[in-house]
């Protein structure tokens, strides 16, 4: 499946689609990391609003440092065995059950400022329609992922070019407290070997875009 360049406009509009469905939908965003998954579901909802849609992501199911410690997966953080799948695929099956009257659900938020997840971040009413959940392994076929992309209406993959996928790891990982040199080492490390393996999962998105913003 070929990438195209694709607006912020054509995706908002395929999104509303999305929204008016008539009944809760759950659309998903994946790609490797730095790709802009999280950048791009932020967008969607913004441009359509509260009432119609809410962003949850999968990086709230982070293992904790303290749990990766234990496991010695501290230093493969955000490899595909570092999350709890299993947990997640729960989360996406309840929001996409949801229905209007019924309580709301609570979803946990990861804060990268302490690069720990936060139970119970984000309250998702039961009346607004569109969830957009985004992750790296949303499209995964090993573990509980299937059971979580099965709830899912779409999943988009956003494709960008290594470059400037890498580019935007590093100043991450900058920003976030480590050196100009671990930064890149991490990006060009367990950040790279984590996107070989998401782009083995391209091919069966629903939609591949290379976002414009």
């Amino acid at each position: 499946m070929s990438a195209r360049p694709t607006s912020t406009a054509e995706l908002v509009a395929r999104a509303y689609l999305l929204a008016d469905r008539g009944r809760r939908t759950v659309l998903g965003i994946t790609g490797p990391p730095g790709a802009g998954k999280s950048t791009l579901g932020s967008a969607l909802v913004a441009a359509l609003g509260p009432s119609l849609a809410v962003e949850v992501g999968m990086d709230g199911f982070h293992l904790s440092d303290a749990v990766l410690a234990a496991h010695g997966s501290r230093g493969r953080k955000g490899a595909i065995d570092t999350f709890d799948d299993a947990g997640y695929a729960a989360l996406v099956d309840r929001l996409a059950a949801a229905r209007p009257g019924d309580p709301p659900v609570y979803a946990p938020v990861f804060r990268r400022e302490h690069e720990e997840p936060v139970a119970a971040g984000v309250e998702v009413p039961s009346d607004v329609p569109l969830v957009v959940t985004e992750g790296n392994y949303l499209l995964a076929t090993s573990g509980a992922w299937p059971a979580a992309r099965a709830r899912m209406a779409e999943v988009w993959y956003v494709d960008v070019p290594d470059d400037v996928r890498v580019a935007r790891l590093t100043e991450r990982h900058r920003v976030f407290g480590k050196s100009a040199d671990d930064a890149r080492r991490w990006a060009l490390g367990s950040d790279q070997a984590n996107a070989d393996l998401i782009a083995t999962t391209r091919g069966d998105a629903d939609l591949v875009v290379e976002w414009t913003g």
